[in-house]
């Protein structure tokens, strides 16, 4: 791609609105999490879910080998702790250690002041660039209150992001 399509193309991308979700796993003792903008539902039967992970988040790194992610709704209420999981890495800090949450499904954290959440076993990862999808397939789904007014990604668009994308 040109350097003229590619400023044009981010440009465009950089003005959508779309939900922002906590993603957080296990596996081998260790737990992460991550603020994730690249995910959608992607099939309603049999439902299944995508969820884009950075190859350069420490994220990706635990959930390349697990079985399970847990993918959390956020209202502009939870900004505080979409900072959390999109200002801070893993790779320095337990951010769990900051929020209040759960073991879930395979020690998955649950996160406690999200409104809602799902878990998914993890179906297939696609390489898609910089970031690899993951297919997941829905195995629990929790709704504590309305996920109303979604926090999307101009809310938090001015986040230092814990790595770079």
């Amino acid at each position: 791609m040109d350097a003229e399509l590619s400023e044009r193309f981010h440009d465009l991308v950089g003005a959508l609105d779309y939900s922002m979700f906590v993603v957080t796993t296990a596996h081998g003792g260790r737990r992460a999490g991550c603020l994730v903008g690249f995910a959608a539902q992607c099939s309603i039967d049999p439902p299944r879910f995508m969820i884009w992970l950075s190859k350069k988040n420490h994220t990706y790194e635990v959930a390349r080998h697990a079985t399970t992610l847990a993918v959390h709704t956020l209202t502009t209420a939870e900004r505080e702790l979409a900072s959390l999981f999109g200002s801070h890495t893993g790779d320095e800090e337990d951010k769990f250690t900051r929020c209040a949450w759960r073991p879930g499904p395979d020690g998955v954290p649950l996160l406690e002041d999200s409104p809602a959440l799902f878990t998914g076993e993890v179906l297939d990862r696609h390489d898609t660039g910089d970031h690899v999808g993951f297919l997941v397939r829905p195995t629990s789904a929790v709704v504590r209150r309305e996920a109303r007014p979604q926090l999307t990604f101009q809310d938090v668009r001015d986040f230092e992001p814990g790595h770079a994308a």
